[in-house]
């Protein structure tokens, strides 16, 4: 097989479906994000702090269930795993839309969480993609959840402001519903599971990831950089009606200005990361602006003008780390070790959304709205510490490649491999007569990899 063909119709169902699930799942995570903070307030025993509970409550649950949800689709079987997080993301909203208090938003959001199923789609994408498309539907997943991101900032408080805080979970779990049809009707049937390391979790490659110091500091990243996206939410919806004279219907122009810029604003720097290799430069100066923005937040965000700017840093900002880290697990990881490492750093991202809920609504309690930027400010801070503390990165690429039983019996192989420039990092792993090798594709193309691997001496 060459990269030149084509994703055939069944691969092209399967990214688009999966996509579409993605996206639906965390628009109905989103949407709450920019009006909670505000209509929330309206529930019987709402307080600042239970407001950022249940802003944050649902990365708790996920958090705590993506891995093992991964591990038992493996057993199970995907489809499964992902109907029974729907159904169960689909019973969380029910239960946020019925309630009539802060606890009832806040047990429908702890259940929503509960169906965490992103580890158990993305391993039944592997499983119906070819080796040389997987990039490609991959990347349709990674854009549905950044596309679902900016639509929900938009749509939540459109929705909100037509049908209320209630209606706007209906809606979600209605999506949810949705999503299964979908993965029904659209995705193929696949022939099994398919042993992919590259985008599953596997249990022996826990501890090691876990000692790796430099995949350590990409999963405190994404803890920061989720909490501050929390916390900020319970702080900016209320601080553009406080400060800004901004009635909460009309926030969702604020929001749609600063994601648009903010995401043409993001493009040139990740263009100059990959193109210059300068990864480690742009991450520090990213989370450098992060942190001036939550100042400028607290010094200067007193009028609608001001905030607006400041939302238009923010997102700027967040798109490109957002956007960068991913991408930075991918390259550190080590070969065979990339869905152990990205179902970590998930992991991590959904405890830094609920801890960044929690923390922003306490610090709001206790401290107002400066207290909630100044203690993202000072998150920011220790984070560029550790940012740049890291090394650079390998500018590398991830691949697995069928073995041929001849291959498989080289027992020179590896380290024929390793010998060739441009390889950073190979692995065997003979149960799936796969090879995982990092590779710098400026140095080494993949036609003269396969052609290396094929060299390998008959064996008797």
């Amino acid at each position: 097989m060459h990269d030149t063909e084509r994703m055939n119709s069944g691969e092209i169902r399967a990214g688009i479906g999966l996509a579409l699930v993605f996206a639906f799942r965390m628009l109905g995570m989103f949407m709450v994000l920019p009006v909670l903070a505000t209509y929330g307030m309206d529930l019987a025993d709402a307080t600042p702090a239970l407001i950022g509970l249940a802003i944050g409550a649902y990365g708790l649950t996920q958090a705590v269930l993506q891995i093992p949800f991964g591990m038992l689709s493996d057993r199970i079987g995907r489809r499964p795993v992902i109907y029974a997080g729907l159904l169960v993301f689909a019973a969380g909203s029910a239960l946020a839309a019925g309630a009539d208090s802060i606890w009832g938003v806040i047990a429908g959001r702890v259940l929503q969480g509960a169906g965490a199923i992103s580890a158990a789609v993305m391993a039944l994408l592997s499983d119906l993609t070819r080796e040389q498309h997987r990039t490609k539907a991959m990347a349709m997943i990674g854009m549905s959840i950044g596309l679902s991101f900016a639509v929900a900032m938009v749509v939540g408080p459109l929705l909100t402001r037509a049908f209320g805080l209630s209606g706007l979970f209906w809606v979600t779990a209605g999506m949810a519903l949705l999503g299964i049809v979908l993965v029904v009707a659209l995705v193929p049937k696949g022939t099994g599971a398919l042993q992919h390391r590259e985008s599953v979790v596997a249990g022996q490659a826990i501890r090691s990831t876990l000692r790796n110091g430099d995949l350590l500091r990409l999963d405190f990243g994404i803890l920061a950089l989720h909490a501050i996206l929390m916390a900020s939410f319970v702080a900016l919806p209320l601080a553009l009606v406080e400060r800004g004279g901004l009635p909460r219907e009309e926030h969702w122009w604020v929001y749609l200005t600063a994601l648009l810029v903010g995401f043409f604003g993001m493009v040139p720097f990740i263009i100059y990361a990959e193109k210059k290799r300068r990864m480690k430069r742009v991450l520090g100066a990213a989370v450098a602006v992060l942190l001036f923005c939550e100042l400028f937040f607290w010094q200067f965000g007193n009028s609608l003008t001001m905030l607006v700017i400041g939302a238009v840093i923010f997102f700027t900002a967040f798109n490109l780390l957002e956007a960068s880290l991913p991408s930075l697990v991918s390259k550190v990881a080590p070969a065979g070790g990339k869905g152990t490492a990205m179902g970590v750093y998930a992991t991590t991202q959904f405890l830094g959304a609920a801890l960044g809920g929690i923390l922003g609504g306490w610090l709001y309690q206790q401290g107002g709205l400066g207290g909630v930027f100044v203690g993202c400010a000072l998150l920011c801070a220790l984070w560029l510490v550790i940012a740049v503390t890291m090394r650079e990165p390998p500018y590398v690429t991830s691949l697995r490649l069928p073995l041929s039983p001849t291959a498989l019996r080289d027992a020179g192989l590896i380290q024929r491999l390793l010998a060739a420039p441009g390889v950073a990092d190979a692995m065997v792993v003979a149960e799936e007569a796969a090879l995982y090798i990092k590779v710098d594709t400026q140095k080494l193309d993949r036609t003269s990899l396969e052609r290396l691997i094929e060299s390998a001496p008959a064996m008797c």
